[in-house]
């Protein structure tokens, strides 16, 4: 499947900001860059470097004046989800080195509160793929979707108790509950072909049968059309726009589009 996304952002600030983004996607064996065209209205001096965690970052400076962000890009993205029920739980000692990150309580990810619930999810599922399925059906089913119900600090506690929120919520939901059953879970942010309403997306990636899987709880089933944009423990480490400046930086406007070529 090829799709062309495009997001704009216009940034306003009231100081010198600098800021860090992460809207360029990379090329990997799920996903192929095709084209892209990365604006910046007014052009300000800008460096890139790849993180921790293999993402393109972008780093600059927003003058008070603001500025307008433009990510266009045509990608080639996998036509269906690799799903196997049959996929098994990998043994903490036998996992790669760079999944180990992955299975420790992170921010907005505290897994070392959930194991009871964990366990109370999956029930007598089989561990590996599975479990984590059970525990993606569960949130779509008993966890509400509404804009507006959590805030930069809510954490999956939070979304457990309040029962409500977005797809970064429903996200770090699941992976703590997977990291509590020593299964690692990474943050996935990108684009999703036909979400409605259109926005940036959050979804979450689960490794077992030796290989990382997505899952989506804001989903009925597994949907592809995704065109990944940064890999991270939880939201902390996949931003769009971090910025570090004395005052918070304001989003102005945002425009996203997501299509099939």
């Amino acid at each position: 499947m090829k799709l062309r996304a495009s997001c704009t952002l216009t940034l306003r600030v009231s100081h010198p900001t600098p800021v860090v983004a992460i809207l360029r996607p990379r090329s990997g064996t799920a996903q192929w860059l095709e084209h892209e065209k990365y604006s910046l209205e007014p052009w300000v001096p800008c460096s890139e470097f790849v993180d921790a965690f293999g993402n393109l970052c972008q780093r600059f400076i927003v003058a008070p004046e603001g500025i307008q962000v433009g990510v266009e890009m045509t990608v080639m993205v996998e036509d269906q989800l690799a799903v196997d029920e049959e996929a098994a739980w990998v043994p903490v000692s036998e996992l790669p080195d760079e999944a180990l990150a992955y299975l420790l309580p992170s921010r907005y990810c505290p897994s070392d509160k959930m194991e009871e619930k964990a366990w109370e999810i999956v029930g007598d599922q089989p561990s590996g793929y599975r479990q984590v399925e059970a525990i993606r059906a569960w949130i779509h089913e008993n966890i509400r979707y509404a804009y507006g119900t959590s805030t930069s600090t809510t954490d999956a506690c939070d979304t457990l108790a309040d029962r409500t929120g977005v797809c970064r919520d429903f996200s770090h939901l699941g992976i703590s509950l997977c990291r509590a059953l020593k299964i690692p879970a990474r943050m996935v942010v990108g684009y999703l072909h036909e979400l409605d309403p259109m926005d940036m997306h959050a979804w979450f990636e689960a490794y077992v049968g030796n290989r990382w899987y997505t899952f989506d709880a804001t989903q009925p089933q597994p949907k592809a059309g995704r065109i990944v944009l940064a890999y991270g423990r939880d939201a902390a480490d996949v931003a769009f726009i971090s910025d570090y400046g004395k005052r918070p930086l304001e989003i102005t406007a945002m425009r996203v589009e997501v299509s099939k070529v």
